[in-house]
């Protein structure tokens, strides 16, 4: 780094923007922020109804092997949109849990500016001590749910069932297999800090066009289709319910997704 000098003009800009703020009618200007947090609300559910129908895409075409969009997208129309609204309703459902954590923050700032300077240390501890555990609670409640949704639409790739049911049955494997989930996720875990650095490395080395999103997806589609094919691999273990290769193989799959032969069949060979 040189010795480069760069005017610092933060300061003045700001204050000119607010000057420019404060110009306009407050009746356009809360019209104007109410249209564009409806815009970026819009924005945020069409997004995710993209991903959930995407989703089912991406499974088929690991399952086929093949890179078909138009068939997948309208057969698996009735899943995906059950998929979207069961995560759309889990997504309120986790704002209302949030703020009810964050409701002892809440009364803790009201309340300690008249308690902050007879008990400035307690509070403090106690301020350090909600706030970890809210960032903890929500962490562990988003990382469940992710490790829910991973395993809910290969079930309901499958079964062709509603959202709910996927749900349901996944909770229930859940609770009969708490080792090997517990292993899976231990192993996801380690998988995504590889792709990470594998992300930072493959960035680095393309000089930052592989974080373009569409390029960068494209650069690094054999990792996501490993990623993908892991956790369908996973789940075949626990019976033909589970396995979406159950009704079809293809050819190229064989050597690796046929169960060995027995040994009566080796011997009587």
């Amino acid at each position: 780094g040189g010795g480069f000098n760069y005017p610092d003009n933060r300061h003045e800009d700001a204050q000119k923007f607010n000057e420019a703020i404060s110009q306009i009618p407050q009746p356009i200007l809360i019209t104007g922020i109410c249209v564009l947090v409806c815009f970026v609300l819009l924005l945020i559910v069409l997004f995710a109804w993209l991903r959930a129908r995407g989703r089912f895409i991406f499974v088929d075409c690991i399952v086929h092997n093949r890179a078909a969009i138009v068939q997948p997208w309208k057969e698996f129309r009735k899943e995906g949109n059950s998929y979207f609204l069961f995560s759309l309703v889990a997504g309120l459902v986790f704002l209302a849990f949030a703020a009810l954590l964050s409701a002892p923050l809440i009364i803790l700032a009201i309340r300690g500016r008249y308690y902050l300077a007879l008990h400035h240390d307690r509070l403090n501890v106690y301020v350090i001590a909600i706030i970890a555990a809210w960032v903890f609670l929500l962490v562990l409640v988003l990382f469940a749910w992710a490790v829910i949704t991973s395993l809910m639409a290969p079930v309901m790739y499958k079964r062709r069932c509603r959202a709910y049911e996927a749900f349901r049955s996944v909770l229930s494997l859940i609770a009969m297999h708490p080792g090997p989930i517990f292993l899976y996720v231990l192993f996801v875990v380690v998988l995504a800090i590889a792709v990470a650095l594998i992300s930072c490395a493959v960035a680095c080395a393309t000089c930052c066009i592989a974080a373009i999103p569409y390029v960068g997806s494209v650069i690094l589609l054999p990792v996501s289709v490993t990623l993908g094919a892991f956790s369908l691999l996973f789940l075949r273990q626990f019976g033909s319910d589970y396995d979406v290769w159950a009704a079809f193989i293809p050819p190229e799959f064989l050597p690796l997704l046929m169960p060995p032969p027995s040994s009566s069949v080796t011997e009587a060979g």
